[in-house]
């Protein structure tokens, strides 16, 4: 039973909720911090629709089939997890924050009390704090600092990025995890995770943008000098091109999807006249031939407004300069012949196409933009277990221990320590009984 629970807790386990599907990724890390992939689950998903939860039925069932997928090929039970989290709800901005240095040397108290003081910024009832991620540091003068342990000074302050997100969002998605048996450790911003998969150390420091282009909606993340600098969300994909190709040419959206999988592309000149698709007609209507080149002409307007809408919104929030090391695809609509081409057009800057790489185990399989969420989700578990926590830490000391008080003795879910001395009462009461 020990060896069990040991084995369990070097697990790590990346579910990425999508509005197309659900996957489920379970890894582990050697002592070299090498990444094996020991199994993977997927099952289409109805139950979202832009990242938020319509459908709690359909969710928790496609989150039950991935897990029950996932879990078949590996013999510890899947019980902790991290997930991934989108949608057109996620906002997030920079913030400043300054202490004074205590003994003037910043010590982990210091640091911690100056990111509080960042994160000290009114947020909207109906929004929860995701994400509080570190930029740099001052120490009186002395700016760019990333590592401020030890340094001497007087003041510190703090840039940080904030991302925040819809409360009833995070409690839907909770729920259907939670009537899986299942525990979230995290909620992740999935370009947050992405960018451990798919990106490299120089990209991130030199500056680089992320445009993660899924079934619901488009994730933007910028990151700069190693750290995020800004989060934003679109919300056009892959299932408006979906729709303009069911529409266009009157065919079931089921068809449409695979028509778009296997003929389409974003650049009509990429194509010609001969190459003919057959497509399916709706209501037992005959089948009819259509040229590829027709299909690229409906597709091509649709990547051409949203990868327009993705420069505004760089260009609206002055980042433009921010990004020499040019743009990086991924997702799974991203993978459609042509489309970085066509981005690297419209933005006039490098484009590549973000493919997870550094993991051993079902290579051939996961080295996909499809799967650059899921991974990235299982890089960023590591790196938080690794720094000894998880999102957690993204609650006040307070919280944490209430939680703990929680989960190991007796506390009404509804209750919240609030007061010192009401937490010190209640430890003392669990303690001795």
């Amino acid at each position: 039973m020990t060896n069990n629970q040991s084995k369990n807790k070097d697990l790590i386990v990346g579910l990425d909720i999508g509005t197309s599907k659900v996957v489920c990724l379970v890894g582990r890390y050697d002592s070299s911090d090498n990444l094996e992939i020991l199994s993977l689950g997927t099952y289409p998903s109805s139950g979202l629709k832009k990242g938020v939860v319509v459908n709690i039925d359909a969710t928790t069932d496609a989150i039950e089939k991935a897990v029950e997928q996932a879990q078949s090929l590996i013999d510890e039970k899947i019980r902790n997890i991290f997930v991934g989290i989108a949608g057109n709800h996620v906002k997030s901005l920079n913030s400043e924050g300054v202490v004074g240095i205590k003994d003037k040397e910043v010590k982990q108290s210091d640091v911690d009390a100056v990111i509080e003081s960042a994160r000290a910024v009114a947020v909207p009832s109906d929004q929860t704090m995701l994400h509080v991620i570190p930029q740099e540091y001052t120490i009186d003068e002395q700016d760019s600092i990333k590592e401020p342990i030890g340094m001497t000074g007087v003041r510190l302050k703090s840039s940080v990025h904030l991302v925040t997100c819809a409360s009833n969002a995070i409690s839907n998605i909770e729920k259907c995890i939670s009537s899986c048996d299942l525990n979230a450790n995290a909620f992740v911003l999935e370009q947050l995770a992405s960018s451990y998969s798919i990106l490299t150390e120089d990209e991130k420091d030199l500056g680089v943008c992320i445009v993660d282009i899924g079934g619901g909606t488009t994730d933007i993340a910028i990151l700069n000098s190693g750290s995020i600098i800004f989060t934003g969300v679109i919300p056009i994909a892959g299932d408006q091109v979906t729709s303009d190709i069911a529409v266009a040419l009157r065919t079931p959206t089921s068809q449409a999807e695979e028509i778009k999988q296997t003929y389409g592309c974003a650049v009509a000149e990429f194509t010609n006249d001969e190459d003919m698709i057959e497509v399916q007609g709706v209501g037992g209507r005959p089948p009819r031939e259509l040229a590829r080149r027709s299909l690229a002409e409906i597709i091509e307007p649709r990547y051409v407004e949203l990868f327009d809408l993705v420069k505004a919104e760089i260009k609206r929030n002055g980042f433009e300069s921010k990004i020499p090391a040019g743009i990086v695809l991924t997702g799974g609509t991203s993978k459609m012949e042509g489309a970085v081409a066509l981005a690297e057009s419209i933005f006039q800057t490098s484009v590549r196409l973000g493919i997870p790489e550094k993991f051993n185990g079902m290579e051939s399989v996961l080295k996909n933009p499809i799967y650059a969420t899921a991974l990235g989700l299982i890089g960023f578990g590591f790196d938080q277990i690794k720094q000894g926590y998880t999102l957690e830490n993204n609650k006040t000391f307070l919280d944490r221990a209430f939680g703990f008080l929680r989960n190991n003795y007796w506390l009404p879910d509804a209750f919240s320590i609030k007061s010192p001395l009401l937490g010190f009462l209640i430890i003392k009461k669990s303690f001795n009984p």
